[in-house]
């Protein structure tokens, strides 16, 4: 028996106790350990759309983390960093994880409060959403072709724990960017974030319903990754969705409740020539029904994800001057 190790009773918790506790006894390596872990998921059939999509690099993410390793280790020391031997209390540590990651189906992130996004660690829990945006590939790429001139000013609209308002001034690092949420759960989670990266002269979290709290604001740039799950997709959301906070993913139920009153609004916020960068997600199915003959552009992404749009300032303004 291994008092340190706190097992929760579920169905199999006897049967995960059995493969834990012979785990700490006959694995040894760093290796061992990740080949388990992936074992133990797949037999689990856990679901992955939390930083990774399979669960070989799940398990790798949780052992590095787990063992506190760098990010990039195998980068800078190789594969042959996967042969060494691990202590018996770090075979204890990995193990517990493991065994909190297949009974409770938690997202690794929040296991482990840690989430990448843009090269950059960022501190989750199950206040925000876990980052996984394809804004990553934009934001490092300034946005290329359509954002010419450096911004300023720039709004991170429904901003959860600020990773995509913080990726946005290490782009800028001229730009004031406001991180605007209208939870003040998320806020408190953006604000640790945005100190860790010492970034509060540049970022401020605002506690707002949309541009409620904005009045007088200009911006040159808005970016957001709004609520956007339609109610088909909520009620078939995996088990491991069900962690992050309802509140930043249903959107009514087409998925699009929340994008509808910013297309609307965002043009008295953006200064002139300004750009609208807006993540729907698969509701991107429902756009055209929802906003037949406004001309937006659908963004592709070199390395995966879709649901992304950008339209400029002129163009909302033209589309809803048609409608009045």
């Amino acid at each position: 028996m291994i008092p340190a190790l706190k097992f929760l009773m579920y169905p199999n918790a006897m049967t995960d106790k059995f493969y834990l506790e012979e785990a700490i006894e006959d694995l040894h390596t760093l290796l061992d350990m990740t080949r388990w872990a992936t074992s133990r998921f797949n037999d689990a059939a856990l679901y992955f759309g939390h930083g990774t999509d399979n669960a070989w690099d799940e398990a790798t993410s949780l052992v590095m983390q787990a063992l506190h390793l760098p990010h990039p280790i195998f980068e800078q020391a190789g594969e042959n960093v996967l042969n060494s031997r691990l202590t018996k209390s770090e075979r204890e540590k990995i193990a517990e994880l493991v065994l909190k990651r297949v009974q409770t189906r938690m997202p690794l992130p929040y296991i482990t409060n840690e989430a990448w996004f843009c090269g950059m660690p960022f501190y989750v829990d199950e206040r925000v959403l876990i980052p996984r945006s394809p804004f990553a590939e934009l934001i490092q790429n300034e946005f290329a072709p359509f954002v010419e001139s450096t911004p300023a000013n720039i709004l991170d609209m429904c901003t959860g724990g600020a990773c995509i308002a913080i990726a946005l001034a290490h782009a800028y690092p001229e730009a004031q960017v406001d991180a605007v949420d209208i939870s003040t759960d998320a806020l408190e989670v953006a604000d640790i974030n945005i100190q860790e990266h010492g970034l509060s002269h540049r970022v401020y979290p605002i506690q707002s319903d949309l541009f409620s709290s904005l009045a007088g604001q200009k911006y040159d740039l808005i970016v957001t990754n709004p609520p956007y799950v339609d109610a088909e997709d909520m009620a078939d959301l995996p088990e491991e969705y069900h962690h992050e906070p309802e509140l930043a993913l249903a959107a009514g139920d087409d998925g699009l409740d929340l994008v509808d009153i910013m297309l609307k609004e965002a043009p008295t916020y953006l200064n002139d020539g300004g750009w609208l960068f807006v993540e729907v997600g698969n509701s991107e199915v429902h756009m055209s029904e929802r906003f037949s003959g406004l001309e937006v552009i659908w963004l592709e992404f070199e390395n995966g994800g879709s649901g992304i749009f950008a339209v400029r300032k002129d163009t909302l303004v033209q589309y809803f001057s048609s409608k009045d």
